[in-house]
């Protein structure tokens, strides 16, 4: 077998399922077979030809759990643990390892970094190819298809991170999406109680709801509270300055979503109340660590009435879904049963 299907973008709203190059492996990779593929809130944007990173010809896809197919000798005789038929997730984010950001733990600023899905080929097809250093086995306790989720949750780790959140302290989520609802779980890892999440999508406030987060409506400005800690998980000019209104003085502000490139905001009234803006983009190899063990320990789930499985070549159907505000708060491709 020489060839595999693989969901290819070639411009804006055009994903048909092709029939490309099987991945050759260069020294130190391994193949994975994938079972199950997400899809990005931040592909979305890609698809509609709106994303400076995604260019076609492009597979797209980067949240993604299955089996390993094949092994470079290399990759063998470093990473002895792989072996054929396991059972795996990747961390798509490739770093160089050797600069100042890798050696100090913060790989998702390396400067020499490549996303698959984005610089190299993803995950929206039969096979990927992917660094044995990236390849996380499974844990035992942990379903196939949730190991799909390390990624996102990965994202909400870090964010919870940087923002060091205290329990006594109040929370903002704006957007309900995947990173929203696990923004919500983040925070209660930390201890926070009193957290509130704004979305247009009534499902998905109900998923927020369900999660124990408290639905408001930021439109009617009706919602007054100050919080300390807000977070942006949309990306839109009203979300972020929706987020940027609501946090109290002194308190701090994450900037997740990447939906619009530029925004106008306030800063001349973040400076004077001494609000303290993050930027959080991905994760460190140790924040995707963690998400795959909180995932196995079940301190971060999505409840299966919230996700749909579609086969590979109703991937363009699905992108489009999503834009048109699914009701979905995950779906997922296989391009086979696993």
């Amino acid at each position: 077998m020489d060839q595999m299907s693989a969901l290819v973008y070639e411009g804006p709203q055009q994903m048909p399922l092709c029939r490309v190059d099987l991945p050759t492996l260069k020294a130190g990779e391994v193949l994975i077979k994938v079972a199950y593929s997400g899809i990005c809130g931040s592909e979305l944007s890609g698809y509609l030809g709106k994303n400076s990173l995604r260019k076609p010809p492009l597979i797209m896809g980067h949240e993604f759990s299955g089996h390993i197919e094949q092994i470079d000798q290399q990759a063998h005789l470093q990473f002895p643990d792989l072996v054929v038929g396991q059972v795996v997730t990747a961390n798509p984010l490739i770093t160089c390892g050797q600069c100042l950001y890798c050696l100090s733990g913060r790989q998702q600023l390396c400067q020499q970094r490549k996303l698959i899905s984005a610089a190299l080929p993803g995950s929206n097809a039969e096979f990927v190819a992917m660094p044995a250093a990236s390849v996380l086995p499974l844990p035992t306790d942990l379903p196939l298809i949730l190991g799909a989720l390390a990624e996102p949750v990965a994202c909400a780790v870090h964010t919870a991170a940087l923002l060091a959140p205290r329990p006594h302290e109040s929370a903002l989520i704006v957007g309900a999406g995947p990173i929203g609802l696990f923004m919500i779980q983040a925070l209660q890892d930390w201890g926070v109680k009193t957290i509130y999440c704004a979305d247009l999508n009534v499902d998905r406030l109900a998923m927020a709801e369900a999660l124990g987060a408290i639905s408001v409506d930021l439109s009617d400005g009706r919602f007054t509270d100050r919080v300390e800690i807000a977070v942006d998980a949309v990306g839109a000019t009203a979300t972020r300055q929706a987020c940027s209104a609501a946090t109290r003085a002194g308190g701090r502000v994450a900037w997740v979503g990447l939906h619009e490139a530029e925004s106008l905001l306030p800063i001349n009234d973040l400076i004077r109340r001494e609000v303290i803006c993050y930027g959080a983009f991905a994760y460190t190899a140790l924040d995707f660590r963690y998400a795959l063990a909180a995932l196995a320990q079940k301190r971060f789930w999505l409840n299966e009435s919230w996700t749909r499985v579609e086969p590979l070549q109703n991937g363009a159907a699905c992108f489009q879904e999503l834009i048109d505000g699914s009701n979905a708060a995950k779906i997922w491709l296989t391009p086979s049963q696993p």
